[in-house]
């Protein structure tokens, strides 16, 4: 049992693991370990920061995407290292290795849990990866290589600059990191015609636990399967990730239609359940119950056709004549600008806007489920109901829609598990001004009103285990707390949530790779 305890430290439970002996950890030694093999080899910029240097706090708070864990009595790294080149990464996680320093390495910081920047009961330091971003691309090859700190974004608009027929099925999210992304499955609007983007990741570059650079030849196909999907920083920090692309039509179709009228809203995705997930892979059609600008809760139903706008709107008069989709609710366009056009970028924006690394100035709290049987209307009517309440006034739940090749790849081909028998994938999402989070009060108002719609759903979504996304972690699912159980039984209970049978197999890749539990 004890060569099992590793297992915690998978992504999804790195927020409270036992400490590591106080009597190891010296920071004062680490850095001058740092100094000593870092500042003679590179040059500016700086790449060791401390909290007596005036730019530490701009550089942790640059990336922290979660404004509730910008309070004061979330815990500091007691360094930031921003390595400008993989043998800083290798440095780093020796010396952190040989001084008992706790390692957290964040690509941009959209972690749900703030795990990226965050770790509790231990001194920690911070791998900010973000001048680690270089992008090339081999067109020729249907390929790429993009490093860690790149963001989604970036890495969309060097695509989108280079060609109009690739594409890359990642998230609509343009600034959050790749790394994390990636590492945990990452899905968007091509989900239902190529998969994940761990599902096309077809090599990497590691730092594994002892230091060592290890592409996947080198770390072997268990190594390698555990990092896409698994959270790649629970075995090493992943320098960069090789892609393949995907064949997408020079001319796509978006659309969004709104409804204002519960009885409509709710009538349109009791159907919706039973089509979004069997229709042709090439139509990607999520559902959201919002509110809108003026605060009454609405429908909003929005997709990616992979072909014109006549052959659309053919397709939903037979498949799904409900919503009633006309020409003007449709919008023809390449790929990459249907990117924009997700993120909610005005009309006429420039592509180079995807670039930029934007700071998020919200604060949130998600949960999520698998949907495997449809909803009951009167469910479909209890969520617009909680989406009425005061707290939920920026909340968001989103229904999306899996099938297609979600369906065709085995549920153990990447530790991301939850393919063939769901429908859908759905959200419950709080968000509120990072200002809020000045009064505790206001911050668990949120958190108590997910929690409930949680709650809610208990009976109507997947079961034994109740499924989750490890990119949408959740912290509520279990921390381990160093009491009655092992940290194997602690994590197992929330582990097979994340990834039902294939935790066993991320348990035994985590033993070989790490066996000192280090990462």
């Amino acid at each position: 049992m004890e060569s099992l305890s590793f297992l915690l430290t998978l992504s999804f439970v790195l927020l409270s693991l036992s400490p590591l002996a106080s009597s190891f950890t010296n920071h004062e030694d680490f850095l001058r370990c740092l100094s000593r093999r870092i500042n003679g080899n590179t040059t500016e910029p700086k790449v060791i920061h401390t909290s007596k240097d005036s730019t530490f706090f701009s550089i942790l708070d640059s990336s922290t995407q979660n404004q509730r864990f910008s309070v004061p009595t979330t815990p500091k790294p007691v360094s930031i290292i921003t390595p400008v080149q993989a043998a800083d990464v290798q440095t780093v996680i020796r010396c952190a290795r040989v001084h008992g320093i706790h390692v957290r390495t964040r690509s941009n910081g959209h972690g749900y849990e703030g795990q990226s920047y965050v770790a509790y009961n231990k001194p920690f330091v911070v791998i900010d990866l973000r001048y680690l971003r270089s992008i090339t691309l081999d067109v020729d090859n249907r390929s790429g290589w993009v490093q860690t700190g790149a963001t989604t974004g970036e890495w969309y608009y060097e695509i989108g600059k280079t060609t109009k027929t690739l594409a890359f099925p990642a998230g609509t999210h343009p600034t959050v990191g790749v790394g994390g992304q990636f590492s945990g499955g990452g899905y968007g609007t091509l989900l239902r015609k190529y998969g994940l983007a761990a599902d096309n990741v077809i090599d990497a570059l590691v730092v594994d636990a002892r230091g060592s650079i290890l592409d996947r030849q080198a770390m072997g196909e268990d190594y390698f399967w555990a990092i896409r999907g698994g959270g790649g920083s629970s075995f090493g920090v992943v320098l960069s990730w090789k892609i393949r692309l995907v064949d997408v039509p020079s001319t796509v179709t978006v659309f969004k239609v709104i409804k204002t009228s519960e009885n409509q809203a709710v009538q349109i995705i009791n159907k919706w359940q039973y089509v979004a997930d069997k229709v042709t892979d090439d139509l990607f059609f999520r559902a959201t119950l919002e509110r809108s600008n003026d605060g009454k809760v609405q429908g909003s139903f929005s997709g990616l056709y992979l072909g014109p706008v006549n052959d659309l709107l053919a397709l939903m008069e037979v498949k799904f004549p409900i919503l009633s989709l006309e020409a003007e609710d449709c919008t023809e366009m390449s790929w990459v600008e249907s990117v924009l056009w997700f993120a909610d970028y005005p009309k006429g924006e420039s592509l180079g806007v995807l670039a930029n690394r934007e700071r998020s100035s919200v604060s949130f709290k998600g949960k999520d489920d698998f949907v495997q049987e449809p909803l009951p209307e009167s469910a479909v009517r209890e969520l617009w109901r909680r989406l009425e309440a005061p707290e939920a006034r920026l909340a968001k739940i989103i229904l999306t829609p899996l099938g297609g090749k979600m369906s065709e790849i085995a549920e153990h081909e990447t530790p991301f598990p939850h393919r063939e028998g769901n429908l859908y994938e759905i959200q419950y999402l709080a968000q509120w001004s990072g200002e809020e989070d000045k009064n505790k009060r206001e911050t668990e108002k949120y958190l108590k009103w997910v929690g409930s719609v949680y709650g809610l759903m208990t009976p109507y979504v997947s079961k034994s285990p109740r499924g989750a996304y490890v990119n949408f972690m959740d912290i509520d699912l279990g921390m381990y707390l160093g009491k009655e159980k092992s940290k194997y039984e602690e994590g197992k209970s929330w582990g097979v949530k994340y990834f039902k049978t294939n935790f066993e197999r991320l348990v035994r890749v985590k033993t070989t790779v790490d066996p000192t539990d280090f990462l």
